[in-house]
């Protein structure tokens, strides 16, 4: 039995789940967020808690077992309390500013660049820092992924876009001549 799977989703009040044929909606207060459901599991919604059973023992419906456990906690954890990825904009002349939903930085290119938020995200900017929030987790991590690829750190100075708690493995420059 798959060790994660096997544990009960609990459900918290203000929350609404419901299983339908080929999806499960869940409503909060963040919002409203939806996961496909697997035909080789049985999912069971009694007493605010929802378990998710195996049909058989093949080993594709093992691997889903887990998997689709943590997408549909994920979806719980998302309508609650919601998700958000900081990242840290390092360099001379870096500069970062949420305008609505988009957010305009100066990289070091001869022009700003733009980026405009999904619906469901919302920036924030504190400094140096930018926070990505949203209900979604999924939507998070790709859109904080997406903002970190405009410039990636680089080992020698430590320039760029890295994550909050990212370690940079910094490199030494050229010796001198001696």
């Amino acid at each position: 039995m798959s060790r994660i799977g096997k544990n009960p989703i609990v459900v918290p009040s203000g929350v609404e789940v419901k299983i339908g044929n080929d999806s499960i909606e869940v409503k909060g207060p963040k919002g409203q967020l939806s996961t496909p459901l697997c035909d080789c599991l049985n999912y069971e919604l009694e007493g605010g808690q929802v378990t998710i059973t195996r049909k058989d023992d093949e080993r594709y419906t093992r691997a889903q077992h887990g998997l689709r456990r943590t997408l549909l906690n994920n979806c719980v954890d998302g309508v609650t309390k919601g998700f958000s990825k900081t990242l840290e904009i390092i360099g001379v002349g870096y500069k970062v500013a949420v305008k609505g939903n988009v957010i305009e930085m100066a990289l070091g290119f001869s022009h700003p660049v733009l980026v405009e938020l999904p619906k469901g995200l919302e920036a924030k900017v504190e400094g140096q820092k930018l926070t990505i929030s949203g209900s979604d987790k999924e939507a998070v991590g790709e859109m904080a992924a997406r903002i970190r690829r405009l410039r990636k750190p680089e080992p020698y100075k430590g320039k760029g876009i890295k994550y909050e708690n990212e370690q940079i493995r910094r490199k030494v420059g050229k010796s001198g001549k001696k």
